[in-house]
This record gives structure tokens, sequence and C-alpha cells, in this order.
């Protein structure tokens, strides 16, 4: 994910390096996650001692409010030339739109468990690794007395501090650098709760001016909401019936594709290609999780698929045809030899 700052007021190029958060991460919180690499370097769990790689893909830990404990990244440097990183713990979010897996940028503060995250002293300012080597970073996890239970979610990020480019926004001209972090899943023990509702479903619709000589596409957008403290992962069913019943879309659930992240909202988009042209149309969008089998969410909307062209056509030659019709029947309507009218003046 790039990430630009925009300063209030144009700066020397120096003074504008922006972060951009190309974020690497695994796609799920699951066994088939990858560690986050980017070709040139990677961020991951320390493996343990004598041991290359690590068979952790992300950070996952558990810890009662009150408690700390300790863990290890790694970054891997696979160039072949030295890089100099800035390392920092933030908390995840999911991205508004789309719902991707991200990490807050180094300007924005934490207010989660980026912030009970503590690295060691080496991490303070910048963190160099060697060609082909690699760096190992203790850190520690305070949890707050007061933190609540359920799931908290972050991460570990290396910026690279050096510019792999110059962008330009405006008058303004943005420095670009590259990150790749780790995630970092901690539970706080206590009253869970998942939580799914689908809302805020909406259809838009394009069709051929000439009904039926092309195809009609139709763009559904709705919004999923995570309102429990724990991780989900939905698996989304579209359906839609036409008139009388008549089943005119059925798009069933396919493997999770999203990890949605406790208090997130996001607004995801479904294209229909070969949406009905001429049709009173019912929408349903259904969301459940395959690790909370009574968890389930639906919502719709109805639209009318009418084509509006050809329906404006037919009344406009209607509306000619008629006036054309009342025309005549006044023209039949006036005499066509009308009588003389008598001299009333004159002589006898």
């Amino acid at each position: 994910m790039r990430i630009r700052r925009r300063p209030t007021r144009p700066r020397s190029v120096a003074a504008l390096l922006a972060a951009l958060c190309g974020l690497l991460l695994p796609a799920t919180a699951t066994s088939t996650a990858t560690a986050a690499d980017n070709g040139t370097w990677g961020v991951f769990p320390t493996p343990p001692a004598g041991v290359a790689m690590t068979d952790r893909a992300y950070f996952f830990h558990q810890g009662a409010a009150g408690t700390t404990l300790g863990d290890s990244v790694t970054i891997l440097n696979s160039s072949d030339k030295e890089l100099t990183f800035q390392v920092f713990a933030t908390d995840a979010m999911n991205t508004p739109s789309g719902g991707a897996f991200a990490l807050l940028p180094v300007e924005a503060k934490p207010e989660d468990i980026g912030a009970w995250i503590a690295l060691a002293p080496e991490a303070a300012t910048t963190v160099s690794v060697p060609p082909k080597g690699r760096k190992d970073i203790p850190f520690t996890v305070k949890v707050p007395a007061d933190a609540t239970p359920g799931d908290h979610v972050g991460g570990i990020v290396a910026l690279n501090t050096a510019v792999e480019g110059v962008q330009r926004d405006g008058k303004v001209q943005v420095g670009v650098k590259r990150s790749v972090g780790a995630r970092l899943y901690f539970r706080v023990p206590g009253p869970v709760t998942a939580g799914l509702s689908v809302e805020d479903v909406r259809v838009s619709r394009s069709a051929p001016l000439v009904p039926w000589v092309g195809e009609a596409r139709a763009t559904l957008t709705y919004t999923l909401v995570n309102r429990g403290n724990v991780v989900v992962e939905p698996r989304v069913t579209i359906s839609a019936r036409g008139l009388f019943g008549r089943e005119v879309l059925d798009r069933p659930a396919g493997p999770p594709g999203l990890v949605l992240l406790p208090g997130q909202r996001v607004d995801l988009t479904e294209t229909w290609a070969d949406a009905p042209q001429l049709d009173w149309v019912d929408v349903t969008v259904s969301a459940d999780a395959t690790a909370h089998p009574d968890l389930r969410s639906e919502s719709g909307t109805d639209f009318l698929a009418v084509p509006w062209p050809a329906v404006g056509a037919v009344l406009l030659l209607a509306a000619v045809g008629a006036a054309l019709l009342i025309l005549r029947r006044r023209r039949r309507a006036v005499p066509e030899h009308p009588e003389p009218v008598p001299d009333l003046v004159g002589g006898r």
C-alpha cells in the first residue's frame, strides 16, 4: 500500500520524504500464510537457534491484562548491499475500500497493540543489516492493566531509509520509501464475541441504448462491519431474484479472502455481467465466517431494471403519433366549403 504525505506548503525534496508502506503481508491469518518479504528484504519472527528460517509466518501471542512477554523479530537482507531501516511497531487496520490488511505508517501514532510493544534499545534510531545478512531485534509486549478482552492486531515494520523514487503531487515533490511488516496477533483472555454485519447494499447499472443488442452490467456495493472483539474471515454469498421468484444471480461463497479486524468496516464491490435489462430484482448479500458457524448476517435491496432510452423513444414516438392524430381530427372538423354569408346591406 502506498501512502503519500502532502505538506501544508512546498519544501525541499529532502524534507518531503514520505513513507511508502508497501507492506507485503500474508493474506490471511491461516497456516497458508507466508512470511512478509518483498524480494529484497523480509521481516518475520526470529527462528530458533541454529535454524535458518522460521516456521512462523506471523506473530501470535496471548496474555492477560497487566502481563509482559517477549519475542524477537528478524530482518533479512537478501540484497548485495547494506540496507538501513527504521524499525517500529504499529497498529493494523483494514483499508476502507476493499478491506486489505494494512499497517499504519511511521508518522501515525499507534493507540492499541503498537503502543504496547517496546523494541530493544538498538532499534531506537536506525538498524543496518549487511548484504545477505540478518538482524534479530528482541521486543517486549506489555499488556495494559485495562486492556480489553479480544483480539488486538498490529505489526512490526522495517522501513527502508533510502528514497527509491520521487513523485510529483501537484506542485509538491514526494519522496517514496518502501517498507515491509510482519503481522502480530495478540489475544487478551476474557469474554469474546464474534460480530459480523452486512449493511448498505447498493446497485448501479449500465445498459445498452438499444435493449438486448448488448450486455447490461451492474455493480453491487455493500459494507461489512466487524462488531465483535475478535478477528473474523467473512465468506460472502450474493443472490438475486426477479419477478415471480425467478433466479437471476447465484454467486456462492468462495474461500475467505478477507481478514476483518475488530471494529473495522469496509466497502466491497462486486461486478455483475449480463444483468437483467427488464425486470424487478431483489438482491440479497449474506455473510458468514468459517470459524464461527452460528455467525450470519444478510441485507438486501431491490431495483427496477428498465431500458429507459428505449422507453423514452417509445414514449416520444407515442407523443408524436398522438399529436398528429389530434391535428388530423381538427382538420376534419373544419368544413371544406363554407356556406356564403348573406349580404344584409343593399337593395331588395
